[in-house]
């Protein structure tokens, strides 16, 4: 397929290219730190307050707007590097859509878990054992069933928020980062009291380590992955074909960025 952009050619070839793989999975580890730090941190930080005075409390609307924020935050300093998953479920989705290459996952998924896990030992040295606070477990009265239900949704809905934003020039960047950390603050203000609202397997997996409990994991793995598979088939429906655009926005502009550089640097110096 012919690319809409010379640069988009430019990059796709660039990125084939491994010497910068290690700061792509760099960004991963630290941006997925940054986030799951801000998710379990959230919750713990909001359990640890209920003894403070009401000033201090953190609220519903605090965490979901901390959690948006952070993932907005992230992919405006490093979504050029790696195309700031954070998620192995957004790995999954951008491979499957044939944006990303199935051999760089493996990669992405030993940075982000490995982030995720960091982040939650992190936290656990700071306030201990209610660190468990910031797991995300079903609500009572609310069944396995419904919460895969639910988790699935809101994954579906992520990705295509993702995918979506990430199908057009004029979306990769200021106008995704956006989208992406709106949905995450929606989702979590309407159903982060229900299910926690992960829509991340490392984000769930990573505390119930810790916490040495596994008892609900296998339904924020299931539904963030079986999500992530609708939201690839439903953005299949709406765009159609990859384009070069979804390419660039999943795998980052920094080998592009560089040659822009460079490019620049000779020209000036060549007057």
């Amino acid at each position: 397929m012919k690319s809409p952009i010379p640069e988009a050619s430019s990059t796709l070839s660039a990125f084939l290219n491994s010497s910068l793989e290690w700061r792509r999975l760099f960004a991963e580890l630290w941006g997925t730190f940054l986030a799951v730090v801000v998710a379990v941190g959230g919750g713990t930080v909001a359990y640890w307050s209920h003894g403070a005075s009401p000033t201090m409390q953190v609220t519903l609307g605090m965490l979901a707007a901390a959690k948006g924020l952070i993932v907005m935050a992230i992919i405006y300093f490093m979504g050029t590097v790696s195309g700031a998953h954070l998620n192995p479920a957004v790995t999954i989705a951008f491979a499957v859509r044939r944006n990303f290459p199935w051999r760089r996952v493996p990669g992405y998924f030993i940075a982000q878990f490995v982030g995720a896990m960091g982040a939650v030992f992190f936290i656990m040295y700071i306030f201990g054992d209610i660190v468990s606070h910031g797991a995300t477990v079903p609500a009572q009265g609310i069944d396995s069933a419904s919460a895969l239900l639910l988790e699935t949704m809101l994954t579906v809905g992520l990705i295509s928020v993702i995918l979506g934003t990430a199908s057009g020039a004029r979306n990769i960047g200021t106008n995704g980062a956006i989208a992406v950390g709106g949905y995450i603050a929606l989702a979590n203000l309407w159903s982060g009291p229900i299910t926690g609202a992960s829509m991340n397997p490392f984000r769930t997996l990573a505390p119930d380590i810790v916490r040495g409990d596994f008892s609900t994991t296998w339904i924020y793995i299931v539904g963030s992955l079986f999500g992530a598979l609708i939201g690839v088939l439903f953005e299949w429906i709406l765009k159609g074909k990859p384009t070069s655009f979804g390419a660039i926005a999943a795998q980052g502009t920094l080998e592009m960025e560089k040659e822009k550089i460079e490019k620049l640097g000779g020209d000036f110096e060549n007057g």
